[in-house]
């Protein structure tokens, strides 16, 4: 009877708005008990991304934390937030010290790959490990393509508002993935359910981002971040992600850096394989011991855990 009663438990997902400042909340989900692993999505996630991972990582014994940052999924869109990765990055601390959670492995998304980066060296005490979800070491929260397009902001509500953005988040979605049939109409409905709950704040919490700039750059401390990091790539053909330049940084800084290669999956590794997630996440408390130093000569040079090593082949597509 126990038995059964601490399953449901572990089943149920305790969603809750979590307030940082008057302004400022995250939108966290926790599921499952045993040891934390948290997942960070990136821009344009939220924990919908992660439903696919969640189960697998309760099933097998973890507790699965998902912090939307400020702006992302469900959490506050306040119009004069400090948007900045860094910022970003103390606001998931102060989620976790609310939490009680240390040495966590954090799993993160694109763009909050960088979050991650930067938790682990702030604040070294919460991250035990990080995979990275095709995600690099950004110095900036919006890409110059995403500036550009938010000078356009204004007019999405007058050409459309959010069937606009679907269809944007739908095409943005396909031309990411290896295999797009995951891709469906309520995906999609997931995808863009923030933006669509206050399309107005969303757009005005993007240009904020857009024209926020870092206090401090991440690649000067890169070599600080003392616990292992394993970063998932898919190897096909895909728009977006990390790029090879990017994989030399942190294989060069970084003192313990491993790369998975994912044969057939594209940007949206959770998504098209969410088991190879779940692997990447067990080999942290493998028996074998810790993961090993990372090389210093560039993209090639970074340890390949052989159960998923492949030819990178081209991976990207598009401009």
């Amino acid at each position: 009877m126990w038995l059964l009663v601490l399953a449901l438990v572990a089943d149920t997902v305790h969603t809750f708005s979590l307030a940082l400042s008057p302004a400022e909340s995250l939108e966290v989900s926790v599921t499952g008990t045993g040891d934390p692993v948290v997942l960070v999505p990136g821009l344009f996630g939220s924990a919908f991304g992660y439903r696919a991972v969640t189960p697998l990582l309760t099933g097998a014994g973890y507790r699965a934390i998902v912090v939307e940052p400020l702006g992302i999924g469900g959490s506050a869109r306040p119009e004069h937030a400090d948007y900045s990765l860094t910022a970003q990055a103390d606001r998931i601390a102060a989620a976790l010290d609310r939490l009680s959670v240390r040495q966590a492995i954090v799993v993160a998304h694109s763009l909050g790959a960088s979050m991650a980066f930067r938790l682990a060296y702030r604040r070294p005490d919460l991250v035990a490990g990080i995979v990275s979800l095709d995600g690099g070491p950004a110095e900036a929260a919006t890409s110059r393509a995403f500036r550009r397009a938010m000078k356009l902001a204004p007019w999405i509500k007058l050409f459309g508002g959010v069937k606009l953005v679907r269809k944007k988040i739908r095409g943005q979605l396909i031309r990411a993935s290896g295999d797009s049939s995951w891709v469906s109409e309520e995906v999609v409905d997931g995808y863009t359910a923030g933006a669509a709950h206050d399309l107005d704040a969303t757009l005005r919490a993007f240009l904020a981002m857009a024209e926020r700039r870092e206090p401090e750059r991440l690649r000067p401390h890169l070599a600080e971040v003392q616990c292992p990091v394993r970063l998932l790539l898919g190897t096909a053909t895909h728009e977006g992600g990390i790029s090879p330049e990017e994989v030399g940084v942190l294989a060069a800084l970084l003192p313990v850096f491993v790369v998975d290669s994912v044969p057939g999956a594209g940007h949206f590794i959770h998504e098209e394989q969410p088991a190879v997630v779940l692997a990447a996440v067990r080999r942290f408390r493998t028996p074998s011991g810790p993961l090993p130093r990372a090389s210093q000569g560039g993209y090639n040079s970074p340890r390949h855990d052989q159960s998923h090593v492949a030819d990178p082949g081209p991976r990207r597509r598009g401009g």
